[in-house]
């Protein structure tokens, strides 16, 4: 099993070594807290029981999480937070709601990412952002689990096994909007604009020991940048031009 703390203490390890480097997690929590303000409204696309929410220290009746989980929804841990169960491609609020829309490693698992990426943009206020996290579709660790997605239920179980995750909580990974070309694509035909977007390496994944973290290691800082583990992006609804 490769827990979080093994993975930490990589990440640590690379961390030295790349002095510039920051996780994927940290940047994220960056851009989120670049965009609130203190009466912000945010939307958290597939919350499940927690995450980066937790952190921004933002009034919970300024937030709202979605999850297709009934369980998650009922086990988040911010139990003051606006919840519903719904999909993101079918958001059940008004247009214009929320200045901040964010997914966290939501876009993998997205079958028809064109309609979530619409169904954002009208959700989303003139101005507002929509910043999100997830994995590189060009990376070895992104074939890697596209593999194992399609032996079925035998996924489940390796990442239960391997990262101490329960089965219930690994979803089926599609990779439709997990790539430079297609984020852009999405971005534009949704009438957004992509306005930031860092790729960022992370060798701790497959980290079980010295050798495989080398190893790893050394594939990240062979790959091109836009073939980097993760990706995080800012997409903008452009404000609306005074007549």
């Amino acid at each position: 099993m490769l827990s979080l703390e093994q993975q930490d203490h990589w990440r640590e390890i690379y961390r030295r070594s790349h002095p510039n480097w920051q996780p994927a997690t940290e940047i994220f929590a960056a851009f989120v807290r670049r965009e609130l303000r203190p009466d912000s409204r945010l939307l958290d696309l597939g919350c499940g029981r927690g995450g980066i929410v937790e952190q921004l220290g933002h009034p919970p009746a300024r937030m709202t999480g979605i999850d297709p989980d009934y369980l998650s929804l009922h086990q988040h841990r911010l139990i003051s937070m606006p919840r519903a169960a719904a999909l993101s491609d079918q958001l059940p609020f008004a247009a214009d709601s929320f200045d901040i829309v964010i997914a966290g490693w939501l876009l993998e698992h997205l079958v028809a990412p064109s309609r979530s990426f619409s169904a954002i943009c009208r959700v989303l206020r003139p101005g507002g952002a929509f910043i999100f996290i997830t994995p590189n579709a060009g990376h070895p660790v992104a074939w890697l689990n596209r593999v194992a997605g399609r032996l079925g239920q035998l996924q489940g179980w390796l990442v239960s096994r391997i990262y101490n995750r329960s089965e219930a909580d690994t979803f089926s990974t599609y990779y439709q909007a997990n790539s430079p070309a297609a984020i852009a694509g999405l971005t534009s035909d949704a009438g957004l604009t992509l306005e930031s977007i860092e790729y960022i390496a992370d060798p701790s994944y497959l980290a079980f020991n010295r050798l495989l973290y080398n190893g790893m290691s050394a594939i990240d800082d062979y790959l091109p940048p836009t073939r980097r583990i993760h990706i995080v992006g800012l997409v903008r609804k452009q404000a609306r031009s005074k007549s």
